[in-house]
């Protein structure tokens, strides 16, 4: 049963954790991708976009780091803009999969950044597509075979969302056969992308990459921290794990502004670093 009360909500966006280096890496990142802007800045979190799609990048220490549990494949179909995205992204990172011709792509290649962030970065253009960068999961160790089911739980809580396709492992693959080779669904109107892999990696999904859901009203907060952490793990300030592992924000769509009210931001944030689950009508309050 489709459990979808709400009919548009404001855009997801990633949230990537920095040890202190958010301003320096918003500054890095507005000068590769194109289209690229500082949306905000300050002590604890920069906030850049490329082509309108946004990034938060939040200064949270040396607790966690990014890893390719969560990478975003990126679609430049002008090859030249591609290559130079690619190397301006590959000084002091780490190449995955070299830039070459694949089977699936004219143009493709995995690397992770000097941040630690990864980048899929493509040049054939989906069918129908506008969005220029897709937030990939990668379902690895103990949540290895998990992707599809993941499809279908985020699918049934999101407005706008639906199941794409899924390619699945031949059987040829080993203990990967019959699973996610590589699948692509919608939330709220927003691609994502998502597969299995078996292969030993020394990383699985963590806090050092989260999505944002911006919610306008206290009912789309509780609903979503309901849902979403069914299974999971609550933590503080409007952060929960799912049942799979992955980092949600549930926040208040008009948080930003709240916080930078020069007279009012400093009781904002000592409000909500107290809660677990946002409480918009406290924070007003504050």
């Amino acid at each position: 049963m489709k459990l979808k009360p709400f009919h548009v909500m404001k855009a997801i966006y990633p949230c990537i954790w920095m040890n202190q280096k958010a301003r320096e890496a918003a500054a890095f990142y507005c000068s590769v991708f194109p289209d690229a802007k500082i949306e905000e800045e300050n002590d604890l979190v920069a906030m850049w976009s490329s082509g309108g799609e946004k990034f938060m990048l939040l200064n949270g220490g040396p607790k966690f780091k990014p890893n390719p549990s969560i990478s975003f494949y990126s679609i430049f179909p002008d090859e030249k803009q591609l290559e130079e995205i690619w190397n301006k992204l590959s000084v002091g990172g780490m190449i995955m999969m070299p830039l070459d011709s694949y089977p699936w792509s004219k143009k493709y290649g995995w690397l992770e950044d000097k941040y630690g962030v990864s980048w899929q970065l493509e040049s054939n253009v989906p069918e129908g597509i506008s969005q220029r960068y897709v937030p990939a999961f990668m379902f690895t160790a103990a949540q290895f075979g998990r992707a599809e089911e993941a499809i279908a739980f985020y699918t049934s809580l999101f407005p706008e969302s639906s199941s794409l396709f899924i390619s699945r492992y031949g059987d040829d693959a080993g203990d990967q056969a019959g699973k996610v080779n590589h699948a692509q669904f919608m939330l709220s109107g927003q691609r994502f992308a998502a597969m299995d892999s078996s292969f030993t990696h020394a990383f699985t999904f963590s806090e050092g990459m989260s999505l944002v859901v911006p919610c306008d009203t206290q009912e789309e907060i509780d609903f979503f921290w309901e849902k979403l952490g069914e299974g999971g793990e609550e933590s503080m300030c409007g952060w929960l794990k799912d049942r799979f592992g992955v980092s949600w924000q549930i926040v208040p769509a008009k948080l930003g502004e709240m916080m930078a009210d020069p007279e009012k931001g400093p009781r904002v944030v000592q409000a909500f670093m107290k809660m677990k689950k946002f409480d918009i009508q406290a924070l007003q309050d504050a």
